[in-house]
C-alpha cells in the first residue's frame, strides 16, 4: 500500500501534457443499440447528476485547482503501468474522464484522444477510464457502451474508487453524528464492492478479465484539510440521500473522532483511497480460448508424481 503525505504549503504539480491524436472518423449506433442517455430498465438513481456536473466546474475554476491532482497523477501512472505490461502495440487509445491528461503524459507510444464527446461516436482499439464511474448512476450501461466503442481484441483498461474508500471518514463522521443528533445521514457516497464488478464487465461483453484491488493512503493534517481536497477534486458527494447540512458542533466532534482514532505519530490523519483495476477485452477469433471440456491429457491428481515421472523421462534419455 502506497503511503502519500499531503502538506498544504508546498505541494505543487506540473501541468499534465496531453497527447493530440486525429479523430479516425464517427459511426452512428447500430441497430441492437439503444440510443444516447438511454438507461438499463433496472438502473438506479443513486447520485444527482446535476450536482456532480457543478462540484467538477467549480473545482476547475479554482485559482491552483492542479494542487488536488496528486491522487489522479498517481492512478494515471498505474493505469499506464497496465498498458504497458500488454505486449502489443495499439496506434490509438480513447481517455475516458480523462481531465489533465493524467494518463496520456505517461505514454509515448500511443496516441491518445481525450474524450468529451458521445461514446458512440468513437471506434477505437484500446480505452481507458479513471476514476470517473463511481459516479454513474447505470454502470452497467456505461460498461456496455465502453465495450461498443472497441474494436474486437480491443481492451478497456480502468479504474475506479470502490469498497473502503474513506472509511476513515465514514465512521467518524457516523459516530459524531449519532452521538450529538441522534442519528446519521450518509455523507460519504456508496461505493461498488469489487466481487460485483467482475460480474458486471462479463455481462456488457468483456472477456479475459482481470480485475485487481490497491489502497492508496494520504496523510492529511485533519480532517477539516481533508474534505477541502475532497472539494477541489470535485468529489463531494452528490448522492440524492445525502444530508444537505452537517452541524457546526458536529463536525468539530467528528474531527477529534477522526484524530482519537486514526491518528499517525506525526499528529497527522491518514484517508485510505481504495482503487479497483480492471481489465476486459473485447472478443475476436483470434483470442486464446480455454480447451473443451475432458480434453485434458493428464489428470490433475497425478500433479503431485510429476517429480518421478519427470526422473523417469530424463534416465529413458
Amino acid at each position: 500500500m502506497l503511503q502519500l503525505t499531503r502538506l498544504r504549503l508546498w505541494w505543487r504539480l506540473s501541468p499534465a501534457v496531453g497527447v493530440p491524436a486525429k479523430n479516425l472518423g464517427l459511426r452512428k449506433v447500430a441497430s441492437g443499440v439503444s440510443s444516447r442517455g438511454s438507461t438499463s430498465p433496472r438502473a438506479l438513481n443513486i447520485f444527482d447528476r446535476d450536482l456532480k456536473r457543478k462540484q467538477k466546474n467549480w473545482a476547475a475554476r479554482q485559482p491552483e485547482p492542479m494542487k488536488f491532482d496528486y491522487l489522479k497523477e498517481e492512478v494515471g501512472s498505474r493505469i499506464a503501468d497496465r498498458v504497458y505490461d500488454i505486449t502489443r502495440d495499439f496506434p490509438l487509445a480513447l481517455d475516458v474522464g480523462c481531465g489533465r491528461g493524467y494518463i496520456a503524459q505517461h505514454l509515448n507510444k500511443v496516441s491518445l484522444y481525450h474524450c468529451r464527446k458521445p461514446l458512440e461516436s468513437f471506434f477505437k482499439q484500446t480505452l481507458q477510464n479513471m476514476l470517473c464511474l463511481h459516479w454513474v448512476n447505470d454502470l452497467p450501461r456505461a460498461l456496455e457502451q465502453i465495450h461498443y466503442v472497441l474494436k474486437p481484441d480491443g481492451v478497456f483498461i480502468g479504474a475506479m474508487f470502490g469498497g473502503d474508500t474513506l472509511y476513515e471518514l465514514r465512521c467518524s463522521l457516523q459516530l459524531a453524528e449519532t452521538e450529538r443528533e441522534g442519528g446519521f445521514s450518509p455523507h460519504v457516497s456508496p461505493f461498488t464492492a469489487v466481487s460485483d464488478l467482475g460480474h458486471l464487465l462479463g455481462r456488457a461483453g468483456f472477456t479475459t478479465l482481470t480485475v485487481d484491488t490497491d489502497e492508496i493512503q494520504v496523510n492529511y493534517p485533519g480532517m477539516f484539510e481533508l474534505m477541502e481536497d475532497l472539494q477541489g477534486m470535485g468529489e463531494s458527494n452528490c448522492a440524492w440521500n445525502r444530508k444537505a447540512l452537517l452541524h457546526r458542533d458536529t463536525m468539530l466532534a467528528a474531527a477529534a473522532v477522526y484524530g482519537e482514532m486514526y491518528r499517525n505519530e506525526d499528529g497527522s490523519v491518514p484517508a485510505t483511497y481504495q482503487i479497483y483495476y480492471m481489465i476486459g477485452w473485447k472478443y475476436h477469433d483470434s483470442q486464446a480460448r480455454p480447451a473443451e471440456r475432458g480434453s485434458a491429457t493428464v489428470s490433475f491428481g497425478e500433479l503431485g508424481k510429476i517429480n518421478d515421472l519427470m526422473s523417469q523421462g530424463k534416465k529413458s534419455q
